[in-house]
């Protein structure tokens, strides 16, 4: 264990972000750079010796938490990056983008405020790159097959390194002109730097893993010609289709999902062009859906300028502590202020947090543009969320960003009709306990078999496809796989 007295001797204590007035100037990490945290060693002593760790059964891929935690408080930064990699490919991603499901499941946590989990993760990581402790692994052999992964988001990345590891010659292929899927153009820059994904992307090119830009399989090429050019398929491709709002004045123009916005707003970033297409520069903009793909929303559109932000969320303002009916160690559901959510204040007109709300129409204005947005309180009743009579307002709108979720992936990119692919209920696409299709060499990871779920998740969906993959194809596998079939079956 760490520090035998830690957990009694010292105080949590989170990294402070930059100050709002500075950060919303530009698009940088809101934390400063967290190596350099002082107390990052001290935090890490709290973890106590609990007997067992339930943040294992926290974290989807297993991490080896209290090993690492005691590794960094002995300074063992070495030792920890390979403790903290043996069961996560991309700890800079989960370290800044993940809820950190962990920490709910803390021991500690029960009485106490739990371990600062995360904050340790992401800091033995970025110390790792800065003291050149992250460097492409030799590959030992090579079996002769090759494999295609669809999709370059965190589940096709984690599928396509191990795979890459295990000796197969693995080609990733990418519809967007640059590689990470929602890591490059769903996440906005002041939550994670593009640099981080940049030099894994490296990393993996210098272990052989070869990447296909621009190319939308299914369409560019038939996906039955990339089923039959490689020994096996895994179809990474995310659950992008987004859930819409079929309501009067949904035709106007200033109404976008937010995956229409988003991604502009990195392009530009990536100096695509000056300002995106899109922009909320001088609008009063509203953000229906109160997820973390709103929050997003949100940070970009004041880093952008907006003169106000509303944020709506249908369902009721959740409580700031663990509610009764969701105990330790389950992952509550609890109010929390993000970010995005900080800069509100700096706002010309301010911003709000609308919960409990529905949006009923949309009005434009004489040129066909969204100007009102209508909305009323509701309250859920007989199964379902029902308007509370008097509370009908209207709200200035000259953007609006749909921010309410995915339902499952596209159908109708050619992908899932040409290679006869079933789906489950959800619409979800079908795979059994090995990760596998109904059609015999193709697998599915990550969001376009398990849903809308956490980055955690698809990088632990990914690595476990990959031991599965590598199964299919030699017999065996030496892959460490987080999620075992029957364990997957228990969790789904």
């Amino acid at each position: 264990m760490a520090d035998p007295r830690g957990f009694i001797t010292t105080p949590v204590q989170h990294p402070v972000r930059r100050p709002v007035g500075e950060r919303v100037k530009d698009w940088k990490e809101v934390y400063p750079q967290r190596v350099l945290l002082p107390f990052i060693q001290q935090q890490a002593g709290r973890c106590m010796d609990c007997g067992i760790p339930f943040c294992h059964n926290g974290c989807p891929l297993g991490n080896l938490i209290p090993e690492w935690n005691d590794l960094v408080w002995r300074d063992d930064w070495a030792d920890a990056i390979e403790r903290l990699h043996a069961t996560n490919n991309f700890p800079e991603f989960t370290g800044r983008l993940c809820p950190a499901p962990c920490e709910t499941a803390c021991v500690l946590g029960i009485n106490q405020p739990a371990v600062t989990i995360k904050n340790v993760e992401v800091s033995i990581i970025d110390k790792a790159w800065d003291a050149g402790l992250v460097k492409p692994q030799e590959i030992e052999r090579h079996s002769g097959k090759t494999v295609a992964v669809i999709g370059s988001g965190p589940a096709g990345l984690a599928a396509a390194q191990q795979l890459t590891r295990a000796g197969h010659t693995v080609a990733v292929y990418e519809r967007a002109d640059r590689i990470g899927g929602l890591l490059r153009y769903g996440i906005p820059e002041f939550k994670m730097e593009k640099r981080h994904l940049n030099r894994r992307i490296e990393q993996m090119r210098a272990e052989g893993t070869k990447f296909r830009t621009g190319v939308a399989v299914g369409q560019d090429i038939l996906a039955s010609q990339i089923r039959d050019r490689y020994d096996a398929v895994v179809l990474a491709v995310g659950a992008t289709k987004a859930r819409d709002l079929p309501i009067a004045g949904r035709e106007l123009s200033g109404i976008h999902q937010a995956m229409e916005y988003l991604p502009l707003s990195n392009k530009s970033s990536e100096g695509d062009f000056v300002n995106p297409p899109i922009h909320a520069k001088g609008k009063h903009v509203i953000v229906i859906g109160g997820g973390d793909t709103g929050a997003d929303c949100v940070g970009t559109a004041t880093r952008q300028g907006a003169i106000s932000v509303t944020q709506i969320e249908i369902m009721p303002q959740p409580p700031e502590d663990r509610p009764a009916g969701q105990p330790w160690p389950t992952y509550p559901m609890t109010y929390k202020v993000t970010s995005a959510h900080e800069e509100l204040s700096i706002l010309e007109t301010g911003g709000e947090r609308v919960y409990a709300a529905s949006t009923t129409e949309f009005l434009g204005d004489e040129n066909g543009r969204v100007k009102t947005l209508k909305l009323t309180e509701v309250q859920f009743a007989n199964g379902r969320f029902e308007p509370v009579p008097g509370t009908e307002r209207e709200i200035p709108a000259e953007l609006v960003l749909l921010a309410m979720g995915f339902t499952g992936p596209e159908q109708d990119n050619g992908l899932v009709g040409q290679l006869g692919l079933e789906l489950d209920e959800r619409g979800n696409i079908r795979r059994d306990a090995e990760f596998r299709t109904n059609v015999g060499n193709v697998f599915a990871a990550g969001d376009a078999g398990r849903g809308q779920s956490l980055i955690v998740w698809a990088i632990a969906e990914g690595r476990s496809a990959a031991a599965a993959v590598d199964r299919y194809l030699g017999g065996n596998s030496d892959l460490a796989a987080p999620i075992e079939p029957t364990t997957r079956q228990l969790l789904v």
